[in-house]
């Protein structure tokens, strides 16, 4: 029987050790942020938030333009892992994928069916994407416990629902559509195409500033502005060979990957998390648009990953690793359950104006993700140290 070698390179090394480093940071910057915003100075926090700058609120220009750079650093590792990390090769990749489809369409199924005709419909997009730097830095937390497939298996995973997110957001999420800008926007993404792939143009510079352009454009035509980000990363050129990191997307990826986790999600979650929290917040959980969230991300995520991911094995459409075993992808569907910084930015987008339906639902996302980190964390070290404990007998 053929077996699949997994192996950790040292990019992936680095990124997965930052991560555990990323999620402590983003746990810290959520406490204080809930802690301020509901202290004696909450109101002037809030306040500092929704300030105007150039036409903007502040919390606007973190959502729409230092979440641009996230998804552009989103597209770069995509299309890292298309080339030659785990999804270049079908074969391997077809099984996070299959996963990802799974804990993509099974959350939305329960939050719709619990919401469908109400006002709160929109918010089907909130329990489908993980949050990758927390579930990584959950999953880092038990060291050698577990496979090194199980890392690669939820990174993939968790990179193609981010990939679903932003299809999702595309489309769905889209107000006040002009036609003419988005066409602009798509005039300036095929110019940058052409300098990569006719003109053969390796500076990042003509990349950078016709991705600025390409962003503006975007907010202009009411398609979300961090869509540009996802674009600009696959219009930058990009080498298949694994040795060679003087490629632009290599160059621009290594230098986004610090900032990226260590100040844009920050911020994010300082600028989103300001969450009042008053004394009907019980109440609010047990609406149904709260039930759909956290009975998407803490039942929908693990029964979709897992099922679909069962049903595609057993048919030999897809195979597990050697080193992985069914109660690991069934942790990996827990941890899929973490939200946090994906469901809040589709929750801002779906309930847009209604402050008290964004307040609840933040608090579910937050519910939700907690009870999920803990499960999986749970789970997957329960299962290790059985799996520990039976090797142990049987030598």
């Amino acid at each position: 029987m053929t077996t699949i070698q997994t192996t950790l390179s040292k990019t992936f090394s680095n990124f997965f050790a930052s991560e555990k480093s990323s999620g402590v940071l983003l746990i810290l910057c959520t406490i204080v942020s809930l802690h301020i915003a509901n202290s004696l100075v909450g109101p002037a926090y809030l306040n500092f938030w929704h300030a105007n700058i150039a036409g903007l609120s502040i919390e606007h220009w973190v959502n729409d333009a230092l979440m641009a750079v996230f998804f552009l650093f989103v597209g770069l590792e995509l299309e890292r892992e298309l080339y030659n990390g785990e999804l270049s090769n079908f074969r391997n990749a077809l099984l996070p994928i299959v996963a990802a489809l799974g804990g993509i369409g099974m959350p939305a199924l329960i939050h719709f069916t619990l919401n469908a005709g109400t006002p709160t419909q929109a918010g089907a997009g909130i329990p489908m994407a993980t949050d990758i730097a927390f579930a990584l830095g959950v999953l880092a937390l038990l060291g050698n416990r577990i496979p090194a497939s199980l890392k690669i298996f939820l990174t993939a995973l968790a990179v193609m629902d981010d990939l679903g997110a932003i299809l999702i957001i595309a489309v769905f999420y889209t107000q006040q559509f002009s036609p003419a800008y988005l066409l602009s926007a798509l005039a300036v993404f095929g110019l940058l195409l052409v300098l990569n792939r006719l003109l053969r143009v390796m500076s990042l510079l003509p990349y950078l500033l016709g991705g600025t352009l390409m962003w503006f454009l975007m907010l202009k035509s009411g398609v979300h502005a961090t869509i540009a980000g996802v674009l600009l990363a696959f219009a930058i050129p990009f080498s298949a060979n694994t040795d060679d990191e003087a490629s632009p997307s290599h160059r621009l990826e290594h230098f986004l990957h610090k900032p990226v986790a260590f100040i844009i999600l920050p911020i994010f979650a300082l600028a989103n998390t300001g969450i009042v929290i008053g004394s009907g917040w019980q109440q609010d959980m047990l609406n149904t648009n709260s039930l759909g969230i956290q009975g998407g991300l803490v039942l929908g995520k693990p029964l979709g990953i897992t099922l679909l991911s069962f049903v595609t094995v057993a048919m030999g459409v897809c195979r597990l690793p050697n080193d992985m075993q069914w109660p690991h992808i069934v942790g990996a569907g827990l941890l899929g359950g973490i939200g946090f910084t994906m469901s809040i930015f589709i929750t801002n987008l779906a309930f847009t104006g209604d402050a008290s339906v964004i307040n609840a639902s933040k608090i579910a996302i937050l519910m939700a993700s907690l009870v999920a980190g803990v499960l999986g964390y749970l789970w997957l070290r329960f299962f290790s140290r059985e799996a520990t404990t039976n090797e142990t007998e049987m030598s």
